[in-house]
């Protein structure tokens, strides 16, 4: 393999990047929708997992078809001017004490193989080789046409995903992977993230060209997100041990948090704070101080873990409480995000640093011991960066101190002018020193600077602070200034010093200031507020890779005021903005001289003067009229069908797939029984509801049957004897708490309920997904879903049949949604979830009524309803329960035939199911199917609406529907 890019890393501004899954988006025309996001956020990369589960669905097929694809991405990738690094697996995550990643079924391992793969996963064992063979060819096909060497986004490849070097066996199966690559055209870097600081695959046999560290220092609890665990402070030692020649790779850094079912779970939002603005203002800015380089946030678009896409441990919404929610809404702290990249994209000083030392050492000091400072230092520039946090760094205090720093002038306490520097609880800032703004220098700034750079042939320098707060800037001011445009406030000051100026900026400085305006200079500043409406769009270039920052563009403006800005172009003396609003605001830009005019989403803008006297302006957007009209229907004028015939005593199951199994390569077996198996993986069925129907011949003594069921944590099993109702095992002990992933429960046959002759037993079970891998037990995987136990009280039982969905894993019938969307209830196998069926002949029943007869059982309820939202809208919906927790029903809800969630009311917490444009059709017809299934004697009433959550004038152009409407072919 030739590594002429290896060296490359180190020069890629590639020091902020983010975990984004298209398979949790499953709207390829969405796709370009969160790549501008990541760009105008001043982010350059994307790590991106592949679904070997979903691509790989049964031994043999390879299918990058419908959101499988990897094309689009790498288009979409290269149009935004984002680097990428693959993720293929062949899995995602092993499991270490709950902590967890990707929290998709088996890791992402097909589910044939947890089933059909005698040896252990995960190591060199020869049919596992065999099972990825034409997964990770599948992958290379695709991708080596996409690398950098051939004008693509793919910059690096990962080889697996968090895996132990603790056996010879896993050095040589990581090596078998490599080996792949190596004999293929992949000419890019291979890497891998260790999960600890466990030195694994550096040297020796398995050994990559990048080596990483994954790091979640705030856990996973979100219930006490004021609670923090402090900074990890050994990152630089750990690094300059393990590979001082390598960049040093953080492949994920804590962005976010999953959630786990219960009633107790706090919900993303909580999470969302737990990881939000302040923890990524200290804890990624440590990162710096580290001297991290390359550094990838997880997740920074989570999306929806739709139909059998999640692990047992987590429901639907994969939001993450990341910095994009999972409606694709920006956030807080997508505002932090953007402030901490477009820095890091306008300072190349910084690309390249040495840790000089910090308080500790005596590198630099500080006046007050609560402040601890980090001294970085470029070794060409000679340009210092001081990283400054709480020496707590938990503290919630306020602390104020002078920083001691070197620069050309000499050692200097900073600030001069103002007191202190001010740190607010939990906050971390950079002081610069000697730092550069296209030819023009900092002596040093204790303001924070968004934007660095030249635009228009002018030095652009754009500070910020918070208002409550002090801070100045030392400079060499150039330039005829143009003090007309020059902000005149008693707060900020000018002071000579050394043939430089001190600017100072007192506490309560508000607003977009000119600080200076002159024919070769622009110093602006702002307030921390003011400063996140801005953007700085990059405008593209004439080579091959134009659209990507410092290798084929280093020319932006400055815009503020949108609530994004997606893309800039200038031609002639004209500014083309592309982005999107949810308000009337006011439109500042900062452009070259030769801008004369500014378009907007193709419109033109009124502008007037203002911001400076070369190629400033100020204007006010308003989004289109179009936005207000946007409306939702209720949810009305349901139709209704029993989808549970099979408790029926004349229901033939003669199709249904004998259970007769003896043998599994599941390694862990049943409880008790006779010696079959009851796993429905073993049988092609591993996803979502499978039923089993168990025979026996009445004796006359039968009364009772005990039953251990597995379908994972928080799962459900209703059991009933012919039509009488038994209940429901719980995958939770108490109905509420305590989630089990398999119970052991006793059923008694009430009166009569035994018929002379055949009896059935059927089990409605559900698969909440597979385990992922243990790294000291990677045959985790093999989840035993189904039947555990079966015992008659007297007797024994005959046949056993398992029915899925229709097909199983070989030969399920909808390619477009995949493996993974479809079950085995009854309704499913009709295809009544499938837009264009028929249902005028069904019963007219609302929801909120639950089934007929309030009993327990499974109906179908279906309804359409339209849509009619204008194009250039981007409309944020979601289908949201109003009626509180603590039913005992879960509900699967199809829109347009995708499986977009999994309500279970008696346990929660999800109650809003963000669904998107291109699942929905936004101008027409779109068919909503609910399968409720009622678990208890108790009615049920579910009460569910279509909500707007939201609304913007812009999102991107184009967005494709691809819903494939029912057809009778197949369905049984």
């Amino acid at each position: 393999m030739t590594l002429q890019y290896r060296s490359q890393l180190r020069s890629f501004y590639l020091t902020s990047s983010g975990e984004f899954h298209t398979f949790r988006l499953p709207v390829p025309s969405l796709w370009p929708d969160i790549l501008e996001k990541m760009k105008a956020a001043g982010l350059n990369g994307v790590s991106v997992y592949t679904h070997m589960g979903l691509i790989n669905p049964s031994r043999g097929v390879v299918d990058f078809d419908s959101f499988r694809a990897l094309q689009p991405l790498y288009d979409a990738a290269k149009a935004a001017g984002i680097w990428i690094v693959l993720r293929p697996g062949p899995l995602l995550r092993r499991v270490a004490i709950q902590y967890i990643n990707a929290e998709t079924t088996a890791g992402g391992i097909s589910h044939w193989a947890t089933s059909e793969v005698a040896g252990v996963l995960r190591t060199n064992a020869t049919d596992w080789r065999a099972a990825w063979q034409a997964y990770v060819q599948g992958i290379i096909e695709q991708t080596a046409p996409n690398q950098i060497n051939n004008g693509g986004p793919v910059i690096a490849i990962q080889v697996d995903n968090e895996y132990s070097q603790s056996l010879i066996t896993h050095a040589e199966y990581f090596q078998e992977l490599e080996d792949v690559y190596h004999n293929s055209t992949i000419t890019v870097p291979l890497t891998y993230n260790d999960p600890g600081e466990g030195r694994n695959f550096i040297n020796g046999t398995g050994a990559v060209d990048l080596y990483g560290l994954d790091a979640y220092p705030q856990g996973f609890d979100c219930s006490h997100p004021e609670n923090w665990n402090p900074v990890t402070t050994n990152y630089f030692s750990y690094h300059e041990d393990v590979n001082p020649s390598q960049a040093w790779y953080f492949p994920e850094f804590q962005g976010g948090s999953f959630d786990a079912w219960g009633p107790t779970a706090p919900g993303y939002a909580l999470c969302a704070e737990l990881t939000g603005p302040n923890f990524q203002s200290v804890f990624y800015k440590q990162l710096w101080a580290s001297n991290a380089k390359l550094i990838s946030y997880y997740m920074l678009y989570g999306g929806t873990s739709w139909g059998a896409i999640p692990f047992q441990c987590v429901y639907s919404s994969y939001d993450y409480g990341a910095s994009i929610s999972e409606s694709r809404a920006l956030t807080t702290k997508f505002d932090e995000l953007k402030l901490q990249g477009i820095f890091l994209r306008s300072s190349p000083e910084f690309y390249k640093t040495n840790v000089i030392g910090n308080s500790s050492t005596g590198a630099t000091s500080t006046s007050n011991p609560a402040a601890f400072a980090t001294f970085l230092q470029n070794p060409d520039t000679k340009t210092g960066f001081y990283v400054l946090r709480q020496t707590s760094s938990t503290s919630t205090a306020i602390t104020t101190f002078k920083l001691n720093i070197t620069t050309s002038l000499g050692n200097v306490q900073v600030p001069i002018v103002v007191s202190a520097i001010t740190l607010g609880g939990r906050e971390s800032k950079l002081v610069l020193a000697d730092y550069s703004f296209g030819s023009s220098k900092v002596g040093y700034t204790t303001a924070q600077v968004f934007y660095a750079g030249t635009i228009g042939g002018r030095d652009i320098l754009f500070l910020y602070g918070n208002s409550t707060q002090a801070h100045e800037i030392r400079l060499a001011l150039t330039g005829t200034p143009n003090k007309a445009h020059q902000t005149q406030s008693p707060l900020i000051t000018f002071t000579a010093s050394a043939n430089q100026t001190i600017v100072a900026f007192q506490a309560g400085v508000k607003g977009l200031q000119t600080v200076w305006d002159s024919n070769t200079q622009l110093v602006l500043f702002a307030d921390s507020v003011t400063v996140t409406t801005f953007w700085a769009p990059v405008v593209p270039g004439t080579s091959t890779f134009g659209n990507y920052w410092a290798l084929g563009s280093n020319t932006t403006v400055l815009v503020g005021g949108p609530y994004l800005v997606r893309n800039a172009t200038i031609s002639g003396s004209q500014l083309a903005l592309l982005g999107d609003l949810n308000t009337t605001v006011p439109l500042t830009v900062v452009a070259p001289s030769t801008v004369k005019t500014v378009t907007w989403n193709g419109a033109s803008v009124q502008l007037t003067a203002g911001v400076t006297a070369t190629g400033g302006f100020t204007a006010t957007l308003a989004p289109r009229t179009a936005v207000k009209t946007v409306a939702v229907p209720k949810l009305t004028g349901w139709k209704f069908k029993d989808s549970l015939p099979e408790i029926g005593a004349t229901f033939d199951d003669s199709t249904w797939t004998v259970a007769n199994h003896t043998t599994t390569n599941i390694p862990f077996k049943p409880y008790y029984g006779d010696g079959r198996i009851l796993y429905g993986c073993d049988y092609g069925f591993c996803e979502n509801i499978v039923l089993w129907r168990g025979h026996f011949t009445s004796t006359g003594a039968q009364t009772s049957v005990n039953l251990s069921i597995n379908g994972g944590e928080a799962f459900a099993a209703s059991v009933w004897l012919n039509n009488a109702f038994l209940g429901t095992s719980f995958g939770n002990s108490t109905n509420n708490q305590n989630i089990l992933e398999e119970t052991d429960d006793k059923f008694a046959f009430p009166a009569g309920a035994v018929h002379p002759g055949d009896n059935v037993i059927t089990i409605v079970q559900d698969n909440m997904g597979l385990n992922e891998t243990n790294g000291n037990n990677p045959d985790t995987s093999k989840s035993p879903r189904g039947v555990r136990g079966f015992k008659l009280n007297s007797g024994s039982f005959g046949a056993w049949k398992v029915q899925g969905k229709v097909g199983g894993y070989t030969g399920f019938l909808d390619k477009t949604r995949g493996v993974l969307n479809e079950g085995g209830l009854f309704g499913e196998r009709k295809g009544w979830h499938l837009p264009g069926f028929d249902t005028s002949s069904w019963a007219s029943r609302d929801l909120a009524t639950g089934l007929p007869g309030d009993s327990a059982g499974v109906g179908f309820f279906v309804t359409t309803f339209s849509l009619n939202i204008p194009s250039g809208i981007d409309a944020f919906l979601s289908f949201t329960f109003e009626e509180p927790l603590g039913q005992d029903y879960r509900l699967y809800l199809f829109v347009n035939g995708w499986m977009m969630g999994k309500r279970v009311a008696n346990l929660g917490p999800q109650a809003k199911f963000p669904v998107h444009q291109g699942i929905l059709n936004f101008q027409g017809v779109n068919t909503v199917a609910v399968a409720l299934w009622s678990m208890g004697r108790a009615a049920v009433s579910p009460s569910l609406q279509l909500v707007l959550d939201g609304v913007l004038d812009g999102g991107v152009p184009g967005v494709k529907t691809d819903n494939p409407q029912w057809t009778p072919v197949g369905r049984v």
